[in-house]
Formats: C-alpha cells, structure tokens, sequence
C-alpha cells in the first residue's frame, strides 16, 4: 500500500491535479523501507521529533502511558496512513508509536517533507487534508468514549475500521484480519480486557459480530452502523469538487 494508493491521492489523480512529478515526489517518502516486528517501538513519548513514517504493511498505534499505570490508546494506523503529522509543529512527541504486528514503515524526515511542500502545492494540499482527516477520527472518539455505553463504543470502533478497511480494499465478504488482542481494544475504547470479551459476547449474540480469533466478520454491517446511528462524514476521505478544481486551476507544472 503506497501514498497513491490512498483514496485522497486517488481523489487528487482522478482529477488531473497530479503531475507526474507529484507522483515522483510522493513515492521518494517511502524509498528507505524498512522491516519491523510486532510490538516494536517505533518512538516514545516526548522523545525529539525528527522524523515521521508511512505505513507500508502491517498495524500500529500511538498511546499514553498514564501515572496510574494505564496506557490509552489514541489511534490506530492502517496501511497507507502516515504517522507523526500530529506531531508537525511540536519539537517533542506527543504520543509514542508501536507496532500492533509485524510490518513495513517507510520513515521520512523534515528536510524530505518540506521539500515535498515547496515543489508541490496539489501534494502539500493533499497531505494536509489527509492529515485533518486523521484529527476528526480523533474527535470522534472522544465523543463517543464519553457518550456510548461499552457495547456501542465497541459497535462504533470495529464499524470504523470495517470502513477504513474497506478503503484500501482489505475487507471480504464482510470480514477482516483484526490483529489486535482484547487488552489493546480494551485501551482503545477505555474498557477492560473481561469487558471487552464479554461486550463481544452480546454483539455476537445479537447477530452482529463474528470473532474467531484475529478475523472478524460484521454480518450485517448496515445494523451495526445503526446501532450507533454512525454518520461517516468524518470518515468520507473524499475531498470537495471545489477543493479539487482549486488545485487544479492553480496547479504547480
């Protein structure tokens, strides 16, 4: 899975924003890939930011360590995604980074990225726009860590990852790999890892979730997203015909 590959870059393509030196451009982030094992670090909390990554394969997550001994999680990173922007601006991380499993990250520097911002407006938009996109799934949880009971916190998690999964063309026949154990879905979602097996149960007897093991099956995806009442308008990657047709009126040759 490739920067291009992502619906934004696509969205951008489509349109004729994107030159063949954007694509160039974009790919050279992701030239010094590198392999890493599941549960490694990829930078800790408040360690110097220099550089940011994307995810070629596999699964991660940034979190906080809490004083009680604790840890949340804040994001889950799919294929595709890019992980550090939160940090752009900050000389000091905001979160750590670990890898969920075994995987390959294409990590990249400040000097490759503004680099790519001064050749490219159409990539520079796009990468911000991605960027947001990333900040309103954060605020999306908050709203519902705060406002849901367990088994819809639950419901709403694994429905934004069936969408997100979907995406990039991960999901079959309603079903999807799901590397994450009952601890780590549990600091997600701010629940324990008993709670979260027994909120399982109630959806599984329900008719709406299937779990064996790592695979997850949603056997009514529309009745889940329901339960919710899910709007995915912070998820809907596409950008806006004026955002597009902006870049492409004003595009760099």
């Amino acid at each position: 899975m490739t920067l291009l590959d992502t619906v934004v870059m696509q969205g951008l393509d489509s349109h004729g924003v994107l030159t063949a030196d954007d694509k160039t451009l974009l790919l050279s982030l992701e030239l010094n890939a590198r392999r890493v094992t599941a549960g490694e670090v990829l930078w800790q909390e408040v360690a110097d930011v220099d550089l940011f990554c994307v995810v070629k394969e596999g699964w991660a997550y940034s979190y906080r360590n809490l004083g009680n001994g604790s840890m949340q999680i804040l994001k889950i990173y799919l294929p595709g995604d890019i992980i550090g922007m939160r940090d752009f601006g900050f000389s000091r991380r905001l979160a750590g980074v670990a890898m969920i499993n075994e995987g390959v990250i294409c990590p990249f520097s400040y000097q490759q990225l503004f680099e790519l911002f001064a050749r490219s407006s159409s990539l520079a938009a796009g990468i911000i726009a991605t960027t947001v996109r990333q900040q309103a799934m954060l605020t999306e949880r908050l709203v519902y860590l705060g406002r849901y009971a367990a088994h819809e916190r639950l419901a709403h998690f694994l429905y934004e990852l069936y969408l997100r999964l979907k995406r990039i063309n991960a999901v079959e026949e309603n079903g999807f790999f799901m590397p994450l154990s009952q601890e780590q879905i549990g600091d997600a979602l701010g629940l324990s890892a008993v709670h979260v097996s027994r909120t399982f149960s109630m959806l599984r007897d329900e008719g709406l979730v299937e779990r064996d093991r790592q695979h997850v099956v949603l056997p009514d995806p529309q009745a889940l997203a329901r339960l919710v009442e899910f709007n995915d308008t912070y998820i809907d990657e596409s950008l806006p015909p004026a955002f597009q047709n902006f870049l492409s009126l004003n595009r760099i040759a």
